[in-house]
């Protein structure tokens, strides 16, 4: 039974002693892990100005597309109005030389009917 109790002691003091051990660094631990917590929230805000960067570059690109579809939009526009205007300024010209055709040709007629 001496034997037990011996070991139980000696079980005691080695767990009093580690338990010791750990206390003494537990402080430095702790203050390590402030300064990786610390490095952590810097790393985030980093990466968080970095996205947020990216986002703004993301939208001026955007916003330059956008105007770019807006001016070829309007250029597209542009053509096609003055493609309308051609195009009604050469049906007015067609239908003048029509009538100005059928004038002579009833003025030929008529000057065939005069001389008979």
């Amino acid at each position: 039974m001496s034997k037990i109790v011996a070991t139980l002691i000696a079980g005691l003091f080695a767990t009093s002693a580690f338990a010791a051990q750990s206390t003494a660094t537990a402080p430095t631990t702790t203050q390590a892990a402030k300064a990786d917590v610390k490095a952590d929230k810097d790393v985030a805000k980093a990466e968080a100005k970095e996205a947020k960067k990216a986002a703004k570059a993301d939208a001026k690109v955007e916003k330059k597309a956008a105007e770019a579809k807006a001016d070829v939009a309007a250029e597209k526009a542009d053509a096609a109005k003055t493609k309308a205007k051609a195009h009604k300024k050469a049906e007015k010209a067609k239908a003048d030389a029509a009538a100005d055709k059928t004038a002579a040709h009833a003025d030929q007629k008529a000057d065939m009917a005069a001389s008979k």
